[in-house]
């Protein structure tokens, strides 16, 4: 895949000294230019100023100039604009406004991280000592961005602009409604779903194990339980484990672990999930806001606020 990783994003919010002082709660490192850094994937999120919350930009990172000059190509097939550096391509998805930035950059090498020792039936991974995460005390800092969530008016139209412009792969569908799509070799980058607005659903970030999903949230809700939102659980379009929270603006953020991840395209096979099961395979239920947030009426009429 000519794509390889989806670099950083960038959100607005009404309030964004509000809204930084959770994300600094939630693991990531402030910089001093509104950006904030994970372990190993860089500067990843930056928070902008914004009448209601959305997702403004996504970066996306390329191999090569001409990778860049077949995204192009594709985006003019579908009538889309383009501005090209020697090293980056800018456009706009028209439906929900999200400017994507495509950059010539290295792929992304994450240091090797040892396996968490399990124990289970007819298997000692862990002799005569106790599990590393109930040992473990520092707070939980995000290894990378994973991926963002992103409603839309035209579920047709802001998945070709992915899929058939910007040459995202599709892992995995949820009807009509749903799509799960990858510019890495993780199981999705950019979720998008069919709503009655754009908006920014969640973002979602890596962390070591299950028990970091755990402690995280944990950390996060110590003072401040009126964050928790679902979790813990783990879903079966990803596999991933999941916990997720709210932050102030709205924006719904997930510690996760454990992602499929898809080395060969030819080696997957996209399935439709419907119900349930293109939710969560385990875990207690959602509730009715994560799949219809409280805000989405303000949104609609353009009446939200903090």
């Amino acid at each position: 895949m000519a794509l390889h990783r989806l670099s950083s994003i960038v959100m607005g919010v009404p309030d964004p000294p509000q809204t930084s002082a959770y994300y600094r709660d939630f693991g990531l490192t402030a910089q001093t230019d509104g950006w904030f850094s994970t372990r190993d994937g860089g500067r990843q999120l930056r928070i902008v100023p914004a009448p209601s919350r959305r997702l403004v930009e996504v970066t996306v990172g390329a191999d090569t100039p001409d990778d860049l000059g077949a995204v192009a190509a594709r985006l003019t097939r579908l009538g889309i604009h383009t501005q090209r550096t020697p090293d980056t391509l800018t456009t706009q998805e028209k439906v929900t406004g999200v400017r994507a930035v495509l950059r010539v950059e290295p792929r992304q090498a994450q240091p090797l991280t040892p396996a968490t020792p399990y124990n289970g039936p007819g298997r000692i991974e862990r002799a005569d000592r106790r599990a590393p995460g109930t040992l473990r005390s520092g707070p939980v800092r995000p290894r990378k961005l994973g991926h963002a969530v992103l409603g839309t008016t035209d579920f047709a139209a802001t998945t070709a602009f992915f899929r058939d412009g910007l040459g995202f792969q599709v892992s995995d569908l949820m009807g009509e409604v749903g799509a799960f799509l990858r510019c890495s070799t993780d199981h999705h980058n950019i979720l998008v779903l069919a709503a009655p607005v754009a908006f920014l659903h969640h973002t979602s970030w890596q962390v070591d194990d299950v028990d970091d999903v755990g402690r995280g949230a944990m950390a996060m809700l110590e003072d401040h339980p009126e964050r928790h939102v679902w979790g813990l659980g783990r879903h079966h379009a990803g596999s991933n484990f999941f916990w997720y929270l709210k932050d102030p603006a709205g924006n719904f953020s997930e510690y996760y672990s454990d992602m499929d991840c898809i080395l060969d395209d030819q080696l997957w096979k996209p399935e439709v999930f419907d119900g349930a099961r293109g939710l969560f395979s385990w875990g207690p239920p959602p509730p009715p806001s994560f799949i219809q947030p409280e805000d989405l009426a303000g949104l609609m009429t353009g009446s939200h606020s903090n």
